[in-house]
């Protein structure tokens, strides 16, 4: 379901990455390393918003470079800051998601939101949100659709412990039939998850 080959990124002279390559099925993969490693940079290339400089990157079985919008429609990703559309309502980005996945904002996912508290806050938009509810409008978003790969960057951020529990139930399900790959410094909420921890190191070297 993702798979991504010698991947690297420089920035300059500056190597982010290189050669990094993983594969893997249903479950949940933590990318657990030191700050400034390059995690968000990684998962924004994963999920088609960075251009990698070398290699190549399969979502559900499709070409990020040969069919882009095959792969990002088999793809739920949520950002770092979740602020890529500062002037938008929660509840516009909801039916936005919706329409480009050819679907409807349906009863599972007003439930999702609901236990994440979002009610209040459909009309409010991204800039005047917190972080931790713009984190949950995302997070409520995966369910739309059937995507086959779910991108987080540290999900967890902003998030109560109510959140948090949520969050964690939801990865569980969501790992169940497919790929849910996310960054976290938080150990807990990567246990909790019955996630499998990788590095950087661990995708320098082939992964089964």
């Amino acid at each position: 379901m993702l798979r991504f080959e010698n991947l690297a990124k420089r920035y300059g002279d500056r190597v982010v990455f290189q050669g990094l390559q993983h594969a893997s099925g249903p479950g949940c993969i933590a990318l657990c390393d030191e700050n400034g490693s390059g995690k968000s940079t990684l998962l924004g290339v994963l999920a088609g918003a960075v251009d990698a400089d070398e290699g190549e990157v399969w979502l559900g079985g499709h070409s990020l470079r040969s069919a882009p919008l095959e792969a990002k429609s088999a793809l739920a990703y949520v950002p770092d800051d979740c602020m890529a559309y500062p002037f938008m309502t929660g509840r516009a980005l909801l039916e936005l998601v919706a329409s480009t996945k050819k679907t409807t904002v349906g009863a599972a996912t007003l439930e999702l939101a609901e236990r994440f508290g979002l009610n209040p806050h459909w009309e409010k938009r991204f800039e005047q949100m917190s972080l931790g509810t713009r984190k949950k409008i995302f997070l409520a978003a995966t369910t739309l659709g059937d995507p086959a790969v779910v991108i987080a960057d540290e999900p967890a951020n902003g998030l109560d412990a109510a959140g948090r529990a949520v969050l964690i139930e939801l990865f569980k399900n969501l790992a169940k039939d497919r790929v849910v790959f996310f960054s976290s410094h938080d150990m807990a909420v990567v246990r909790a998850c019955e996630a499998r921890v990788v590095g950087f190191g661990d995708l320098a070297r082939a992964m089964p």
